[in-house]
């Protein structure tokens, strides 16, 4: 499997939206891909792209070799907010698109239960999504993104809105669970210190006509610590060079 973004452009008649100009990107099957970049660069953009929600004005994206032309079974987005709904409690949500996809009760309450363990919810099963915190409403919605088996695992700033303490578990969750599951993961992320330690590879997108992206390769052995010297270094390059493009 493999993803490829060629010569890709998105202009919007509002100034104010994100442009995208000559984005080319290729993402290998199993592949931790992680974006970062000022507000306004377009990462949000770009997401929506790979998951089909809006078009391109130009170029293409394709997924083991066919044309993105819109949603697909084969893509499954994770956004900031977790999307659960609040009248199913915590599995019922999990296996929801299993259902909508036509899995048998077997197989949504078997995939439902191996997810929610490896995210460390299964005692939770049957809680209210109101009786749940935040974080745990975040691993919840991770576990239903699972259970999708698709080939591609597109997350949109996933753990922004939670707490410091909250987030770096989280991220620890979720870089234990990619080196169980091997799954094609797109990272959208405002933090540079998170990209580093989840992805692979970093995409550095700016804003502007000239310049349009840089990648950053991480190749630290897992699990990563935050404060040795080479994960320091790589988080201050792509640091200065996000505040260099901003300014």
């Amino acid at each position: 499997m493999s993803l490829v973004i060629k010569n890709l452009c998105k202009h919007f008649d509002n100034s104010e939206n994100a442009t995208l100009n000559e984005i080319n990107l290729e993402v290998q099957s199993g592949e931790f891909v992680c974006i970062v970049g000022a507000s306004g660069c377009g990462k949000s953009t770009l997401l929506n792209l790979v998951a089909g929600l809006i078009a391109p004005t130009s170029g293409q994206i394709l997924l083991d070799g066919k044309e993105i032309t819109g949603p697909g079974a084969d893509r499954t987005v994770m956004f900031q907010e977790h999307g659960l709904y609040p009248w199913l409690n915590v599995i019922e949500n999990v296996k929801f698109g299993l259902k909508l996809a036509g899995a048998s009760k077997e197989e949504q309450e078997e995939k439902a239960m191996h997810y929610l363990e490896m995210v460390n919810l299964s005692e939770y099963r049957d809680y209210p999504i109101h009786q749940i915190s935040g974080g745990m409403r975040q691993r919840t919605a991770l576990a239903r993104a699972l259970t999708m088996d698709s080939s591609v695992l597109l997350m949109d700033e996933p753990f922004s809105a939670l707490d410091k303490q909250t987030s770096n578990r989280l991220r620890e969750e979720l870089q234990r669970i990619w080196m169980e599951t091997k799954r094609t993961i797109l990272f959208i992320t405002h933090s540079v210190e998170e990209a580093v330690y989840l992805g692979d590879r970093v995409v550095v997108l700016t804003p502007g006509l000239e310049k349009e992206m840089d990648i950053v390769e991480i190749g630290l052995e897992r699990p990563r610590h935050v404060y040795s010297p080479e994960f320091v270094e790589l988080r201050h390059r792509i640091l200065e060079e996000i505040r260099g493009e901003a300014i």
